[in-house]
Parts: structure tokens; sequence; C-alpha cells
């Protein structure tokens, strides 16, 4: 495991919902100020609130933006290559975990839980390291 994904697992267990402790991990890299990151986040955990899309994987969407864009100085220029980046994202979670969908990783409403949160935090800091970092 990573010192990023260290921290991230540290930062969910003290409270942080899954999206936060991704984007949080890794606010340093992106040039984030933490405290506006973690307000950002909150509402994309557990799926945004409705478990569609895994909030790890949402942060690490969020991360893409960050590393893609050039900002509201030129608004629309970079809107293709970050959509391109997070569909390779998502994809890439896909494959490894048969969904992103975040009620299916947990479970609901067959009970048969595919990944946990700690699990898809990993798998987001993986990604980030792999399609962000590099």
């Amino acid at each position: 495991m990573t010192e990023r994904e260290e921290r991230a697992q540290r930062l969910h267990d003290s409270g942080y919902n899954c999206a936060q402790a991704v984007v949080c991990a890794y606010c340093d890299r992106f040039g984030l100020d933490e405290n506006t990151a973690f307000k950002m986040a909150e509402g994309f955990g557990l799926g945004m609130g409705l478990m569609e899309v895994c909030g790890a994987l949402t942060g690490a969407f969020m991360l893409a933006g960050c590393k893609q864009s050039k900002g509201c100085s030129h608004p629309g220029e970079t809107k293709a290559q970050t959509y391109k980046l997070t569909k390779a994202l998502a994809a890439a979670f896909e494959e490894k975990n048969g969904t992103y969908l975040c009620r299916t990783l947990k479970g609901v409403p067959d009970g048969t839980v595919r990944r946990s949160c700690p699990g898809c935090i990993s798998d987001a800091c993986q990604l980030i390291e792999e399609y962000l970092l590099k």
C-alpha cells in the first residue's frame, strides 16, 4: 500500500467519506486547499449520496479535472481530454471490480458485497497513481 493509500484510509477511518478521503489524500499534489476540497467532495460520498457512481472513483474524477483543466480562463478547451481520462478511470475501475456503482459494490439489494469502501479507496488511489501522476 502506498503512502497516499494509507493516508486516504486514515482519513476515511477518521470520518471523511470515500470521495473526501481520496481527494484530500492528494491535495498537495494537485495544488488544492484541503478544507475547500473536503467541502467540495462532501456531497459525492456514498455514490453522490444516492449509491450511484462510487465516491472514491468520483474523487479520482475530480482530480482528473485538476490535472487536465486549464481553468476558467480557457473554458471548454480541455473538456474532451478530461472526459476521455474519466472514461479511462471508470473503465479500469469497472474492469477490476465488475462495476463502478456504489450500490452494487456494497451488495444492495442482493447482499453480495463485491468491494468494501476501503477497497474502493485503495483502487481509486492506485488509478490516480497510474493515470494522473505518471
